[in-house]
């Protein structure tokens, strides 16, 4: 009886990342926990399933009917996939309040899951990488969140790109000093925070379309297309209307932040005040930020902000919180598309390739293949029996620059020829002085 073949394909929305693809995404990566780690932020790993009531109301009605339920038979929790790691992150400060210390900092490089329309860009499993800071209500914690974002950009190799900054605060006092009540300053967050893709006009068509008042939409369209340099922005706003508590609120904590990002050296060229971002999440409570890359206009990077209420929804007491989100899956997009991995990035970890001329030299290209390892070379030793072109087209094919050549005249010399298979390049070395060699070869400058 014949068994029924079973024909490979993925769920949609999922992919797999062959050796090639996960190298270049291992690469930005190491490169992104290398700033965290510099900036003193820690690792946190959070499980993949969370208790539905840890999820939802967390993030509004619409992300909510994204969220993947997890239910498994006979099982009496009711689970859920997880969304992002902001909401894990908050559990885990109260879950762990004895066990954290504070100030907490944190990142977690790790999978979410959202039920989205598979399309172009947009999967329903992705990496998240965040990094956040718990329990510093001084502006001093945004600042060291936006260092990160600026120096990880720049080491990846990003030339051309500003940080968005704007302040929840701010806008609720633009919304009441406009006219717009409380109950409608939600539709009025909606609205504005599709500025970039509808522009001026469509957001006055879109907020009059919601019945605010068409005279509260022209004094706030006024005030969220102000657009003078630097803290000038900050001034007119002040002098508009600086009597609005929220609005001042958010001001003073524009300018506070500006004054530590000018501390720790962060050039006002790398950011911009912009009253028309919003970010979506319900859940932000002051200073928001939005990365975009410019020149090309290739659209936002990291989105963050301050949360300081999110904590509070798992403990008596809140605790003042801040991180942004670096969309990890888009930059691994556009470090290909503008050409930023490195000239020498190969297609595999291997350095060189060990051949094998047959039963009477496998001995001798074992032991040779140990000791490049153990000097802390990546090394391959070729596994058949197969003829020495094979053997070099393998490796030409894999990416691996340098072959060892170890037939029974080399054996006898003790000695080990070495080629370079990107200009074919052959040196000779003495057994004792292999590890030398390769890196030397690999290293030709």
């Amino acid at each position: 009886m014949s068994k029924v073949k079973i024909q490979p394909r993925l769920p949609k929305g999922m992919r797999d990342f062959l050796p090639q693809e996960m190298l270049r995404r291992e690469y930005v990566f190491d490169i992104v926990r290398g700033v965290f780690h510099t900036y003193g932020f820690e690792p946190l790993q959070t499980p993949v399933l969370e208790l539905n009531e840890t999820l939802m109301g967390k993030y509004g009605e619409d992300a909510e009917k994204l969220i993947f339920q997890a239910q498994h038979p006979g099982g009496k929790e009711e689970l859920a996939l997880r969304y992002d790691l902001t909401v894990p992150l908050a559990r885990v400060v109260a879950q762990y309040q004895n066990e954290i210390t504070l100030p907490f900092k944190r990142y977690q490089l790790s999978p979410v899951w959202r039920a989205e329309r598979p399309q172009r860009g947009r999967y329903r499993e992705f990496y998240q990488c965040d990094a956040d800071i718990v329990g510093i209500a001084s502006m001093s914690a945004d600042a060291e969140i936006l260092g990160v974002v600026v120096t990880a950009l720049k080491r990846l190799g990003f030339k051309q790109f500003t940080v968005k900054i704007n302040n929840r605060k701010l806008l609720t006092g633009m919304g009441q000093y406009s006219g717009v009540p409380d109950a409608q300053l939600g539709d009025l967050y909606r609205s504005v925070d599709k500025f970039d893709k509808i522009g001026a006009d469509g957001v006055r068509k879109e907020l009059v379309e919601r019945d605010v008042d068409g005279e509260a939409v022209t004094r706030m369209m006024d005030l969220i297309q102000s657009r003078q340099p630097g803290l000038e922005n900050l001034d007119y706003l002040q002098n508009v209307m600086g009597q609005i508590p929220a609005a001042a609120e958010g001001i003073r904590e524009l300018r506070e932040l500006a004054q530590y990002l000018d501390d720790a050296y962060i050039s006002p060229e790398d950011y911009e005040f912009d009253f028309t971002m919003v970010r979506g999440l319900g859940y932000y409570t002051g200073p928001i930020f939005e990365t975009v890359i410019t020149e090309p206009n290739l659209g936002s990077v990291t989105g963050g902000g301050r949360y300081d209420d999110l904590v509070g929804l798992f403990r008596k007491e809140s605790l003042p919180t801040t991180g942004t989100s670096l969309g990890i899956e888009r930059i691994i997009d556009l470090m290909s598309e503008l050409d930023l991995y490195p000239a020498a990035f190969g297609g595999t970890v291997v350095q060189v390739l060990v051949t094998v001329f047959g039963d009477d030299t496998r001995r001798e290209a074992t032991r040779l293949t140990a000791e490049l390892r153990a000097g802390g070379m990546k090394t391959e030793q070729y596994l058949e029996d197969r003829n020495l072109g094979k053997q070099f087209q393998y490796a030409d094919k894999k990416g691996i620059p340098l072959v060892a050549i170890l037939g029974s005249e080399e054996i006898k010399q003790g000695v080990v020829k070495f080629r370079r298979l990107s200009d074919g390049e052959e040196v000779t070395a003495p057994r004792g002085e292999v590890v030398a060699q390769v890196k030397s070869l690999l290293n030709p400058h």
